[in-house]
């Protein structure tokens, strides 16, 4: 009898049909298009493993053709993997979720009589900035329309088992384009414990990854915990996206659809995956611009590829703009001559250029951004400006000077009646 230990289990080898006790740590599994060293060698061995190389291939083939089989004449009688259902991100081992401070918290300047409020269709301020309203804060309050992720407003979605790509996620009604879809949930890890699970994988041959980045020190892992959301399958050519919103100062991650979805399509998004490791996850979702791989670049068509002309470089003269192209008032002297916009896509804010104390010869309007965004102290963008001066601080120096207010917002010391 062959010596073996605990652990090891008996395979018969393909080619030559012999029978051995092997182990995990020397076992690979057979993927489609492997072939032998290539060599032209005449040798007995060579022969054997060339012929066993070909028997394992016709059994793999026969293996998915099988399983492909039963899954199209039994998708009803299956169920969904096993795991845990949650419905809000959990933090693991040394992960620690933040504390709301309201005091950090923006009121927006929605018009709560306003239809819907902070909606999809307003141009509220929060909503451009992809944070969601506080309903302590938000003029609205429960009737802003700006809290899809705290109220999880999800159309109506099901797991189902695709055809050759196992379990996917699709919608039961129609989805419009930009609608929120679902949040990614699951459990937030850094990235030592990411590289920890990693490895465990590696090492039980699981293929199956539902890692999501949030940052560079935190993940998202919706294996073990998590909402229907981790059934969303990859695609090249995806009718879903991600983004970061910032949820009661928590960064969360949302699926929010690309185009317009009719009803019973399944979901999907790219999952931009990095390769982990030596191998690449094979790509099944049949778009036109398919890559092959998961995380690999979806092929471009030739003929929308720009066609690189080399060109003499002209240097354009610096357009400087002196005269003012729009009349209202002047955020700081409240009059309406000769002012000019800022350029910020979220402020409607004109000034005098003596009121900025700034040269007209070295003015250019067309870049204009006004310092109502950057911090007084150190230049750096923020929010927290106040409503009634240019006067604006970033959170690390924004003690004592700045305070929120859920009726107007930010006030400064200088306009702060309590101070």
């Amino acid at each position: 009898m062959v010596k073996h230990y605990t652990g090891d289990f008996v395979v018969r080898f393909f080619g030559t049909y012999n029978y051995y006790w092997v182990n995990r740590g020397r076992s690979f599994l057979f993927q489609d298009g492997d072939t032998g060293d290539g060599n032209n060698k005449i040798k007995k061995l060579d022969k054997e493993f060339k012929k066993a190389v070909e028997e394992a291939t016709l059994a793999h083939k026969l293996k998915q053709e099988f399983k492909n089989t039963q899954q199209v004449e039994s998708p009803s009688s299956q169920k969904p993997p096993p795991y845990i259902k949650i419905k809000v991100n959990k933090p693991v081992g040394n992960v620690r979720q933040l504390d709301l401070d309201l005091s950090n918290t923006t009121a927006c300047n929605c018009d709560p009589n306003q239809e819907n409020p902070c909606g999809p269709d307003s141009d509220c301020l929060n909503r451009l900035l992809m944070t969601e309203c506080n309903p302590e804060v938000c003029p609205a309050g429960s009737r802003c329309r700006n809290q899809s992720f705290e109220k999880r407003e999800y159309p109506p979605i099901a797991p189902y088992k695709t055809h050759a790509r196992g379990w996917g996620l699709k919608t039961l009604m129609p989805i419009k384009k930009g609608q929120f879809v679902i949040e990614y949930v699951g459990e937030i890890i850094d990235t030592e414990e990411y590289q920890r699970r990693i490895q465990k994988m590696h090492e039980q041959k699981e293929e199956n990854y539902y890692f999501l980045t949030i940052d560079n020190q935190r993940m998202l892992d919706a294996g073990p915990k998590g909402n229907l959301a981790r059934f969303m399958n990859h695609c090249c050519q995806p009718n879903c996206e991600t983004q970061k919103w910032t949820v009661k100062g928590e960064t969360r991650v949302g699926l929010f659809a690309t185009m317009d979805i009719p009803a019973d399509t399944e979901l999907t998004f790219n999952y931009n995956l990095e390769c982990v490791g030596k191998e690449k996850k094979v790509c099944r979702c049949g778009a036109p611009n398919c890559s092959g791989f998961i995380g690999v670049k979806a092929k471009q068509d030739d003929l929308a590829k720009p066609v690189k002309v080399t060109k003499k470089k002209i240097y354009k003269k610096k357009r400087k703009l002196t005269e003012p192209v729009v009349s209202q008032p002047c955020f700081i002297c409240n009059k309406k001559d000769n002012v000019f916009t800022c350029n910020n896509k979220i402020c409607n804010k004109a000034y005098h250029l003596k009121c900025l104390k700034l040269d007209a010869d070295n003015f250019d309007a067309s870049r204009f951004i006004c310092p109502w965004h950057s911090c007084d102290i150190c230049s750096k963008r923020t929010i927290r400006c106040c409503v009634k001066c240019i006067r604006s601080y970033c959170p690390q120096h924004s003690d004592g000077k700045i305070s929120h207010y859920s009726t107007v917002g930010f006030v400064c010391f200088k306009h702060d009646r309590i101070h």
